[in-house]
């Protein structure tokens, strides 16, 4: 059902001069600086365009790695879920601190020492062969579609919907264009700039919003009581439904009856955090896009205090939004929900624009236009560039074998603009999908799909004795069963309210976090006893392919990054990395040393860098490390 304004009981307000001006004035300056960044590095070129020529600085990576992973949808969709079931929900921010360390001190100094450019690519040297690398590209473009790209769209379009009472797809259509321009023209260095800026921009639209609501309910110490008053008129007769949870304060919910049981948020959430923060292209590619080891450790920590910030901006407002609008986010009624947001199972994902469009004063609420544009800009344009990379460096070489540099790079720009379509398309089931609750639904499909690529990445990373058969039997099987899970979800949606639940039990009684940890468990087994059963991997599919294997204490040897040949990569030894640079290719330490203006990448080489770090800024690292743990267990325990 498409989302209409003329579906919505009250009419926007509307806006002055004052908040066009702020609005224009953001969009002026988010493409100045896109600008400025694609004119930073070489983006003909490979390296350029997809690795940002690998100069980027600790901070700018932070902010990206921050704003990629706090996109429209989780704006959204965390206020959202804050409204309809409490605090629970930070956990899914909280637990990003630890993957976040281990993705830095773990997974990157792996990543750099093969020599990759993608996720895809790492399986490929470590593995061998082409079918499981073909696989991941594959599930990963599927994965921006259904979880990111149009999760992000739909959440940023009702954004401005309920904002300006435009129709839903116009909204769609209008930020599209503006967030593809400079993607497919800068590559990563303008997302990552840009993201710099839209991370500033919402945290302080944010910052304003927040004090703004928790005067409205008089402060922090009533917002228990006014929450668990925000009752509706409208109610389903003999159901709890319109009620708020009695745990809304709690972090840890029962692993039985919870929403979301504490086993499920402790090790299911971690699971599904390891495949978006250690091995999904559209993170990891920030990283490796770093000047230095150190340089990505910090961008790391600094993206993982900014992840602490969620709970008291976003998901609180939410709580609070449903506290002073229980008629509208609050309802359970389908005809009340349909009339107030378009919706019948739910309007919890209005909480946060309702916030907006009710609370903010002329300019700071364009203001606050701006940050949600920025939120789906800075997700958008981070996952554009990551998905066409995907596409390009492990799909479209190996069916154009002999393939230029010119034409890969403009099969990168073209592959963005056919994800968008396909992403629209899937817009309108998004509506009715898992209670109107954007953010369960971004999650449940992850946990369908994701914690097999988990278990593969581990076991290629820590155990030595993994080789290809294993590997994709594990992620055969693993798909095999997440996606009969989730097509039972949407042959069986949760019932509304009052309507007896007669799923079967492996919906109702196993929750999507804890079938997580069933799946990864599962693809692990298979790996692990058809590694067993099968032949070892060539000492070339382990050497600076491991953590125990990378080199240490030198800097390790060149790679170039691989032509595609028109011979069958069927066998490992086909992969073997030269050991000696290309003759046209300058030396690591001139690469290394020079400016992004002095640096000129040769044919399609992507340079392997050291993994040594400076004793000084390891310890600092090591230390802001330290007390970023400790920070992150208080908040834990004090609302746990």
């Amino acid at each position: 059902m498409e989302l209409n304004s003329t579906t919505f009981q009250e009419r926007p307000p509307h806006f002055n001069i004052s908040d066009i001006i702020v609005i224009a004035a953001y969009f002026v300056l988010n493409v100045a600086v896109g600008i400025w960044s694609s004119c930073r590095v070489n983006r003909n070129t490979l390296s350029g365009y997809f690795l940002a020529g690998r100069n980027m600085a600790w901070w700018p990576i932070g902010a990206s790695l921050f704003a990629s992973s706090e996109g429209s949808g989780l704006f959204i969709g965390l206020a959202g879920t804050g409204a309809a079931g409490g605090i629970a929900v930070a956990g899914f921010e909280w637990n990003a601190t630890y993957i976040l360390l281990a993705l830095a001190w773990i997974f990157v100094p792996v990543y750099i020492s093969s020599g990759i450019v993608t996720m895809p690519e790492y399986l490929q040297r470590r593995f061998g062969g082409e079918r499981i690398q073909m696989y991941l590209s594959a599930l990963s473009l599927l994965l921006s579609v259904f979880t990111k790209i149009s999760t992000d769209l739909y959440s940023g379009a009702l954004f401005v919907q309920v904002c300006l009472g435009w129709n839903l797809y116009v909204s769609t259509v209008l930020m599209l264009v503006v967030t593809a321009l400079y993607t497919i023209a800068g590559g990563l260095a303008a997302v990552i700039y840009t993201d710099a800026l839209q991370t500033v921009i919402m945290i302080v639209g944010a910052i304003i919003l927040t004090i703004t609501a928790f005067n409205e309910i008089g402060g922090y110490q009533n917002l228990e009581k006014a929450y668990r008053n925000a009752i509706p008129t409208y109610v389903v007769p003999n159901t709890t439904c319109h009620l708020p949870r009695e745990d809304a304060m709690h972090l840890f919910r029962n692993p039985v009856s919870g929403d979301l049981p504490w086993t499920g948020m402790t090790f299911g959430l971690t699971i599904i955090a390891a495949w978006y923060w250690c091995t999904d292209q559209v993170i990891v590619q920030r990283s490796l896009s770093a000047k230095n080891l150190s340089h990505a450790k910090a961008g790391s920590i600094l993206a993982s205090y900014l992840k602490m910030l969620p709970m008291i901006f976003i998901i609180m407002p939410g709580m609070i939004s449903r506290a002073l609008y229980p008629e509208s986010v609050g309802c359970v009624v389908p005809e009340e929900c349909a009339k107030y947001c378009g919706a019948e199972v739910g309007c919890s994902n209005i909480a946060y624009p309702k916030l907006v469009i009710e609370l903010m004063p002329s300019g700071l609420r364009g203001l606050m236009i701006a940050v949600m544009m920025a939120a789906l800009m800075s997700s958008l344009t981070s996952i554009f560039n990551s998905s066409s990379t995907l596409f390009t460096m492990d799909i479209w070489r190996k069916i154009r074998k002999n393939a230029t540099e010119k034409e890969l790079l403009l099969v990168g720009r073209i592959v963005t603009v056919v994800l968008v379509i396909v992403s629209v398309v899937w817009i309108p089931i998004l509506q009715n999908a898992n209670s109107g609750q954007l953010y369960v639904y971004i999650q449940s499909v992850t946990s369908y799909l994701a914690p097999p690529v988990t278990a593969v990445f581990v076991l290629a990373v820590f155990w030595k004795r993994a080789n290809e058969q294993g590997a994709f039997w594990g992620l055969m099987i693993g798909l095999v069963v997440g996606l009969v899970r989730m097509i039972m979800e949407f042959v069986y949606p949760i019932p509304r309210c009052g309507i007896p639940d007669e799923r079967p039990a492996v919906l109702k009684d196993v929750h999507y976090l804890h079938f997580a940890i069933i799946l990864c468990a599962l693809t692990a087994g298979v790996v692990v006893g058809i590694s067993l059963l099968t032949e070892p991997p060539l000492t070339s599919q382990v050497k600076n392919l491991t953590w125990w294997t990378i080199p240490r204490g030198r800097n390790p040897p060149e790679f170039t990054l691989r032509k595609v040949s028109s011979r069958s990569h069927s066998s490992p030894e086909d992969h073997e990395v030269p050991a000696s640079p290309s003759p046209r290719s300058r030396s690591w330490s001139s690469r290394f040393c020079s400016s992004p203006k002095e640096s000129v990448d040769s044919s399609n080489s992507i340079q392997q860098r050291s993994i040594v770090e400076e004793p000084f800024w390891a310890r600092v690292c090591c230390i802001n490390a330290i007390i970023l743990v400790c920070l992150n267990i208080f908040l834990y325990a004090y609302f746990a």
